[in-house]
Formats: structure tokens, sequence, C-alpha cells
């Protein structure tokens, strides 16, 4: 298990974000751990969350590609860390940010392994960490949990392309591929 990140405010950019709506068991909120251990910061207000911020929502139009990486570099990233049997109630509310959600990945964690899109937070700022090449932060966050080689495991192939990937276009026709017909936003929730 990864030690607490003593420097969390003299890393590099991106920083990552969590606003914490205490929908679910705190001993299992990946985002709870993010915080306990230095790596995300903990949001109170929405009013605090620029507008400029990546903001991963998973029923967005928009998804998260390399040409992101300046943005979330420059505002950091924002996670919502809800109740999955809330999360429409919850994005369905005008939040900032620029929202993006991912593009097609596996989850490792224990609760929802193997659901196409149904990542946990900390997955799910891992993903995007990745997309937008700082794996190394990714790798790290992802060391909090047994399971976060198990999520980079099962879907290191598509990592490796969607990294590569020139834009929206390219990812949407990946996920074409693999589903033989665009995947339906609203089962890519996070």
């Amino acid at each position: 298990m990864e030690k607490p990140c003593e420097d969390y405010k003299w890393m590099k950019r991106p920083k990552l974000y969590v606003y914490l709506l205490g929908q679910d068991d705190p001993h299992r909120c990946t985002s709870g751990k993010l915080v306990r251990f230095g790596y995300a910061i903990p949001i109170t207000r929405q009013s605090i969350i620029s507008r400029r911020s990546i903001l991963l929502n998973p029923f967005a139009e928009s998804i998260i590609t390399p040409l992101d990486r300046g943005p979330a570099e420059k505002f950091g990233i924002v996670a919502l860390d809800c109740s999955w049997n809330k999360a429409l109630e919850v994005f369905s509310k005008p939040w900032r940010g620029v929202h993006r959600r991912l593009p097609l990945l596996i989850p490792g964690n224990p609760v929802s392994y193997g659901k196409p899109g149904r990542l946990s937070s900390l997955e799910a700022l891992a993903a995007t960490l990745i997309i937008i090449s700082h794996e190394e932060l990714a790798r790290r966050i992802l060391s909090l949990y047994k399971w976060g080689a198990t999520f980079l495991e099962l879907n290191r192939n598509l990592f490796d392309i969607y990294r590569k990937s020139r834009g929206e276009k390219d990812i949407r026709e990946v996920e074409r591929e693999i589903l033989d017909q665009p995947y339906p936003t609203s089962q890519l929730v996070f």
C-alpha cells in the first residue's frame, strides 16, 4: 500500500479535486481515501470549482482526450463522489467546469468489477490522468487499493489506444469497434 502523499501541494499539476457528497459507505469511499492520503483536495462548495476545470461527468457528450491535458494541468480535474443510485440526479444539476466523460473502460474495483463504464471515482481520476499522460500519478493513486493493478491490467490496451488518439473522433471509433455500435452515453458512468 502507498504511504500518504506528504508533498501533494508541491507536486506538478494537474491537481485533483473531489466533491464528497457523502452518499456512500465512508469506509468504501475511494475519493475520501484520496483526500486522507493527500492526493486530492476536498471541495465543500460548488463555487470553488473553476469554470475551466475538467469535471468528470459520466453523462457528458464530450469525451476526455489527450487534448484535455492543458486545461487539466492548469485548472485541475474534479470528481463528484456520489452514489451510483443517485448519479443521474446529481449530474443533472448545473455544475461548473468543462464536462467530460471517460471512454469505455472496465472497472477493477470489487463493487463494479467488469461492468463497463461503472468506475469508482478513484478509477475515473486515474483513467483521466493516464489518458492525458500523467501515468505516474495515476499509478500512485491506484496503488492505494489492491485492485488498482487489476484496473490497469483490464484496460491496458484501451489506455494505449486512448492515449494515442488525436481527439474524440478517434475514441468514438474505438468504442464503435468494441461494441459494434455507438456506446450509450447514459451507461458510461463512474
